[in-house]
């Protein structure tokens, strides 16, 4: 059965987009059928699979509107090895279209998504930085969420709030949503700070704190320039092998 996943966090430059990214190709690596939808208006999941974001003839926001279905718009990805939903700047529209609908505005990416449900093992969406219709649709359609997290002060605040975003969304149109794991991202063990927040979120969350975490690495930060997941550009630098783990770890918390 398909797992829907979608990779939210409403603080922005988490790493959020890049775990998204390195997570596809991490698990399709492990020969699982990954699609990536890239539902954020800055369209960097796009650009990061090697996807011109402004040569696109569709998008997730045709298929959000009705215009096109999702099987018309999703694109290969060969040297990532995962299929895409791209995204751009055109995004920027749907929040107004979708809110102007008088209903189900809140389920378009739903119904896009479950024709796709036989085709593959794992729907990966990563979600606009902020709380709008566009993050809803995600969450409305996802059995659960992977939250990127800097160990951070502010981080821990936006975890907060999006907690409660979660709470509303299992009261109104999605009772089975789940955080399925929380990962702490731009790791660096030697800073007292990021240990400090470890161990709160370790006391609070217990074993939704996922094991592994994703360092600061050069290579991670370098490999979006060059349209590549990390895991392709550089794959034995100590961002590729941490995105291998995380991948190995969820398959094995969710049974993928």
């Amino acid at each position: 059965m398909t797992k829907i996943i979608a990779l939210t966090n409403q603080k922005g430059g988490v790493g959020k987009t890049t775990t998204a990214v390195n997570l596809a190709a991490s698990l399709a690596a492990l020969d699982r059928r990954v699609l990536l939808v890239d539902l954020d208006p800055q369209g960097h999941a796009t650009m990061g699979s090697g996807i011109d974001k402004h040569e696109l003839d569709g998008s997730v926001l045709d298929v959000l509107m009705g215009d096109k279905r999702a099987t018309e718009v999703i694109l290969d990805c060969p040297q990532a090895g995962y299929a895409l939903l791209p995204g751009n700047g055109d995004l920027t529209a749907a929040e107004v279209d979708l809110l102007d609908r008088d209903e189900g505005r809140e389920r378009c990416l739903l119904e896009a998504v479950r024709e796709l449900a036989a085709e593959y093992d794992v729907v990966l969406i990563d979600c606009p930085p902020s709380l709008n219709m566009l993050t809803v649709n995600a969450l409305t359609a996802a059995d659960g969420l992977l939250i990127p997290l800097q160990c951070e002060f502010y981080a821990l605040e936006g975890l907060s709030a999006l907690l409660d975003t979660v709470e509303q969304i299992k009261d109104s149109v999605n009772p089975n949503l789940e955080i399925l794991g929380i990962v702490r991202t731009m790791f660096d063990s030697r800073n007292s700070l990021t240990r400090d927040i470890s161990k709160q979120l370790r006391d609070y969350f217990g074993d939704t704190l996922l094991k592994t975490t994703i360092p600061r690495n050069v290579r991670v930060a370098e490999a979006p320039s060059h349209g590549l997941p990390v895991t392709k550009y550089a794959r034995f630098s100590r961002g590729s092998q941490a995105h291998r783990v995380l991948a190995k770890e969820l398959i094995r918390r969710l049974s993928l």
